[in-house]
């Protein structure tokens, strides 16, 4: 008799595994949209997933773990967001128009993991330096990006601090709307419809047409 191959029920074992991450991650993000982000513990993640809270450290250390969890899920999923939101920019004033754009609709559309990822709103979460990273090559993508419109602007900063006040925009727009009208869709309200204005702020400023 020829012995089993172990191989594929290991697979299924973590497959299973893996799919009881990701409802966990799920069901910790509805509890962050309902309760504020800060609102989420082992308790009522436990009783909305039908475990005892014990079981929960059967797949993360605690609720810190889960929290890097969500913030390097934050990242990876704003990284691939903004990827596909800005791929057809042309020239820097759409880069950046779209860059704003998708920040602020990431925000409307994952409220939780905005939250968790630029406003660090959970007293003593700190992430780990494998999720940090993913924030930071994020950031350094974007630096990379941005030198590439640098000749075509008429300032001495470098691309490291046209980056941070691209980012400032971004979030101040993406912050107001979301304290005051978080309802609203891109474009509208206060705050949300500020973008082009935003730009060409930035054009008349620096532009070299």
């Amino acid at each position: 008799m020829t012995k089993q191959d172990p191989t594929p029920e290991l697979s299924r074992r973590e497959r299973g595994r893996q799919e009881t991450i990701a409802e966990i991650l799920h069901t910790a993000r509805k509890i962050m949209r309902e309760e504020g982000v800060g609102g989420l513990t082992i308790h009522e993640l436990a009783r909305r997933m039908g475990m005892q809270p014990p079981s929960l450290y059967n797949y993360f250390d605690g609720l810190m773990d889960i929290y890097d969890a969500l913030f390097r899920l934050g990242f990876e999923r704003w990284d691939a967001y903004v990827r596909e939101y800005t791929a057809g920019a042309e020239g820097w004033r759409d880069q950046f128009r779209l860059a704003m754009e998708a920040y602020l609709t990431f925000a409307i559309q994952n409220p939780e993991l905005y939250q968790l990822c630029f406003e660090r709103p959970v007293p003593g979460f700190e992430p780990t330096p494998e999720s940090l990273k993913v924030s930071t090559d994020n950031l350094q993508a974007w630096v990379a990006r941005i030198a590439g419109f640098k000749d075509q602007l008429d300032t001495d900063l470098p691309a490291e601090q046209l980056t941070d006040l691209l980012i400032s925009l971004s979030h101040g727009i993406t912050a107001l709307h979301m304290a005051n009208q978080p309802g609203l869709p891109l474009g509208e309200g206060r705050f949300g419809s500020l973008i082009p204005a935003a730009v060409e702020l930035i054009d008349q400023a620096w532009s070299q047409d």
